[in-house]
C-alpha cells in the first residue's frame, strides 16, 4: 500500500502545471541539444545543467533535469534515423533499421517508432524500479567488505569468461 502511496504522491507533484512545463522546457532544450552527432544525454545534462541552479524549486529542477535526459536520448534517436549519425552510443541499432526506413521514404514511421518505444522503455522501467527498489535496497544495506569483493570478482570472472577469443585480450578489458 506504501507503493501506492508513494506513487500517487509522485504524479500529484510531476503533474503540476509548474512542474509539466519544467519538463517540457527540458525535453525540448534536450531533444535540440541531443541531435548534434556525438553529443549524448550525459553531455547534454553537464551543459544545461547551470539552467536548473537558477529554479527555485529542487523537485522542478530533477523533473527539468530528467525531461532533458529523456530529450536528448530520443535527439540522438533522430540524428540515427534521418542522417545514419547516431547522436550516441545508444542509438547505433537505431541507425541500422531506421536509417533504412527512412530511405524508403519511411522516416516519419521511424521516428514515431522511436518515440513510443521511447516512452512505452521509459515507464515501464520507472514501475520496475518503484517495485524493486526497496526490496533491493534492504537487500544492500546489509552487504559489507566480503560482499562486496564478492561481487566485484563475480562481475570480473563474468566478463572474461563472456568474452570470445584470447584470454590476454579479455583480461585487458577487465
Amino acid at each position: 500500500m506504501e507503493l501506492l502511496d508513494n506513487l500517487t504522491l509522485g504524479f500529484s507533484t510531476a503533474t503540476s502545471l509548474a512542474n509539466l512545463g519544467f519538463c517540457l522546457i527540458g525535453v525540448l532544450l534536450g531533444t535540440l541539444i541531443g541531435v548534434l552527432p556525438g553529443i549524448g544525454a550525459t553531455a547534454t545534462i553537464a551543459m544545461l545543467l547551470p539552467i536548473t541552479f537558477q529554479i527555485g524549486d529542487p523537485v522542478s529542477s530533477l523533473i527539468m533535469l530528467a525531461g532533458i535526459y529523456y530529450g536528448a536520448q530520443y535527439g540522438g534517436s533522430t540524428t540515427a534515423i534521418l542522417i545514419n549519425m547516431p547522436g550516441e552510443s545508444s542509438s547505433a541499432v537505431t541507425a541500422i533499421d531506421g536509417y533504412q526506413m527512412a530511405k524508403n521514404g519511411r522516416a516519419g514511421a521511424a521516428l514515431a517508432i522511436a518515440a513510443i518505444g521511447s516512452f512505452f522503455a521509459g515507464t515501464v522501467s520507472t514501475f520496475l524500479v518503484a517495485i524493486f527498489a526497496p526490496p533491493l535496497t534492504a537487500i544492500a544495506l546489509q552487504f559489507g567488505a566480503a560482499e562486496y569483493f564478492s561481487l566485484m570478482i563475480v562481475g570480473l570472472v563474468s566478463s572474461v569468461a563472456l568474452a570470445h577469443g584470447s584470454i590476454v585480450k579479455a583480461l585487458a578489458m577487465v
